[in-house]
This record gives structure tokens, C-alpha cells and sequence, in this order.
């Protein structure tokens, strides 16, 4: 049994309470924290556990194993630095931070006191993903010439005035870092290394600092060309998350609003995984999907020594450098290469 606190009970902290809630026999939560009071009250009352909202005073109990990262982007090296100092495995939220050199300043800590580093990447866990996961694995594309993910989705204006930090370049990153982020983790995680990468981006209609809408090139080092297009803008809701894989011998796309159906699922030959492709697909509550609760059995058995993390923070560093290279890019008018130069 694993005691967990939670920091930042905001948008994306149900999925965690509700997947925390789910492991009764290996994870017990006992501590939330929450700058705003009524926020972190109402957490403690519905999950409970007890309310903070000052996070050094609720890392101060000595019952902790485990924190998991909710704030806003921009603070998760911060708050996971200090779990770390104190011993607590680290879970935090997508990016795990908004600077290389902040995720590296993470990663060291985690490293220096010998606690693991989560960066949850839940949609790596999906059914549909796991499948074209497989059939990538096993060479069932032949050779793949190009990859494609569109996330087009709707944020209105209301969203970033919920709260200061959002669309901010300090706290939170635009489209590609904050919405996106899974889809550019998954075609580092689905097709490799890349090498370089082109991009457009564009503040069209939302009062944010950062980018609503953007397009990227990506050169993966073993020759495949993707293009990954972004908009909070869609009308009138999400409509799409999809990644579509081409090769000689294989074409599939999983689509829906957030890869949660197979869309396109055609080989030059039979495999049994093909009898999966109906019972793969799923209705999600929300585009976050459903991937918490295998993530954090992950955790759990990572953690008992009976498997290997998911996503650790050298692996979560690699899709956070690839969108800091989309940027770079946009910004100077260039190709962009990887790895960057700190």
C-alpha cells in the first residue's frame, strides 16, 4: 500500500483522483493541495483525504510515497524538485516542464535522491495505440514513408480566462506544448528519433500569448516524414486527435476525437491482432481517453520492482525537446535540428 498526495486540484486532477480510487489495495490517498481553498476542501471531502494549501507544509508529513504533479505546467519541476528532496516518487502531468533546462534540473534531483520520475504520457496506454503499437513493432507496415496527426480541437476564450497561468509562454506553452503534447510524445514513441523539424505558428483569434494554431514538419532520423497540424479554433467542439500511418505494406489511421477509434486498418497480410480492431475502439468521457488507470498501474508495479516505467523523465524529456524545437523553428523562419544545444 502506497500513500499518495495530489498537488493541483484543477481541470486534469479527476482522472487522477478517480484512477487513485480504483487501486483501493495498493494506493491510499491522503493529502491534496490546492492554492485556492475551497478548491482543495472540496477534493479532501469527495476523496478522503486532508486539505492543504501550502504544498512545503503538506510535504512535510512523513507518510507520503508517492506525489503526483497537477499545477500548471510551468511548475512542475518546482514542486516535483521538492518531493524529491524529500524522498517521494514523483508523477507529474504533461510537459513535465516548459525548459529543457528545468526538466534536466528535475531529472537531476529525482536521480540525486534516488526516487522515480513519472511523466504521464496516458494515451500510450490506449487500447487503439497499443494496437498500432504492435503492428509497427512487428513490421506489418513494411517500410513507412509518412506520418500524419491532426489535433483539431476547440479552446475557447473562456478556457484561458479561467485562470492567469494559461496561454502564458511562463506557466503553460500554447497548442503544441500544452494540447498536443501527447500526439508529438506518441509519434516519437511510434516512429523514432527525429532529426529535424520545420513549423508555422499562429496567434488567429485567441488573447493569449502563445500559439492557437500551428503546423509542423518532422524529419525522423530513419527517413519518415511526418506533419502534425494544431488548432484550438475548431468549430464548434473537439473533432479530431488522430495519427494515420502509411507504409508499403500497411495503412491505418486512428482518429476520432482523441485516438480513440480505428479509423483505417489495412495490411498486405493477416495477423490475429486484426480481430481486435472493433473491440479496440472506445467512447471516452473527455479527450484526456482513458489511460490514467494503466498508467498508474504502472507506477505501482514499476514501483515493486515487477516492470519498467512507462514514461520515465529522460523519455518525457524527448517529446518536450521536439516541441521546443517546433518553436524554435517558427520563430527564426528555420529548419530546426535535434538534439538542441542547451
Amino acid at each position: 500500500m502506497y500513500k499518495i498526495a495530489l498537488v493541483g486540484c484543477g481541470r486534469i486532477s479527476k482522472n487522477h483522483f478517480d484512477s487513485i480510487s480504483q487501486l483501493k489495495d495498493e494506493l491510499k490517498l491522503v493529502a491534496v493541495c490546492d492554492i485556492i481553498p475551497e478548491r482543495a476542501r472540496e477534493a479532501a471531502e469527495k476523496y478522503g483525504a486532508i486539505p492543504y494549501t501550502e504544498y512545503d507544509l503538506m510535504l512535510q508529513r512523513d507518510d507520503i510515497d508517492i506525489v503526483s504533479v497537477c499545477t500548471p505546467s510551468g511548475l512542475h519541476p518546482e514542486h516535483g524538485i521538492k518531493a524529491a528532496h524529500r524522498g517521494i516518487q514523483v508523477i507529474t502531468e504533461k510537459p513535465m516542464a516548459i525548459t529543457l533546462e528545468a526538466a534536466d534540473a528535475l531529472i537531476k534531483a529525482c536521480d540525486d535522491n534516488h526516487v522515480q520520475l513519472f511523466v504521464v504520457k496516458q494515451n500510450r496506454l490506449n487500447t487503439t495505440m497499443q494496437l498500432l503499437k504492435r503492428a509497427i513493432d512487428k513490421g506489418r507496415f513494411g517500410k513507412i514513408y509518412l506520418v500524419q496527426s491532426n489535433v483539431f480541437w476547440q479552446r475557447p476564450q473562456s478556457y484561458y480566462d479561467q485562470a492567469k497561468w494559461r496561454g502564458t509562454w511562463e506557466f503553460d506553452g500554447g497548442s503544441f506544448m500544452n494540447q498536443a503534447s501527447h500526439y508529438i510524445d506518441a509519434l516519437y514513441w511510434l516512429i523514432g528519433p527525429v532529426d529535424y523539424v520545420m513549423a508555422e505558428t499562429a496567434t488567429m483569434a485567441r488573447k493569449i500569448e502563445t500559439e492557437d494554431t500551428g503546423v509542423a514538419i518532422l524529419k525522423f532520423r530513419n527517413g519518415v516524414i511526418g506533419t502534425v497540424n494544431v488548432t484550438m479554433l475548431t468549430y464548434p467542439k473537439n473533432y479530431e486527435g488522430s495519427i494515420t500511418i502509411l507504409g508499403e505494406k500497411g495503412t491505418a489511421k486512428i482518429g476520432g476525437v482523441a485516438v480513440n477509434r480505428i479509423e483505417k486498418w489495412e495490411f498486405e497480410e493477416y495477423d490475429d491482432d486484426d480481430r481486435l480492431v472493433m473491440e479496440t475502439n472506445y467512447n471516452p468521457p473527455n479527450v484526456y481517453g482513458l489511460g490514467h488507470l494503466p498508467y498508474y498501474k504502472n507506477v505501482i508495479a514499476t514501483l515493486n520492482g515487477a516492470a519498467d516505467a512507462n514514461t520515465d523523465g529522460r523519455s518525457g524529456r524527448k517529446s518536450l525537446e521536439i516541441i521546443l524545437a517546433i518553436y524554435k523553428s517558427a520563430q527564426t523562419g528555420k529548419k530546426v535540428a535535434l538534439p538542441l544545444k542547451l
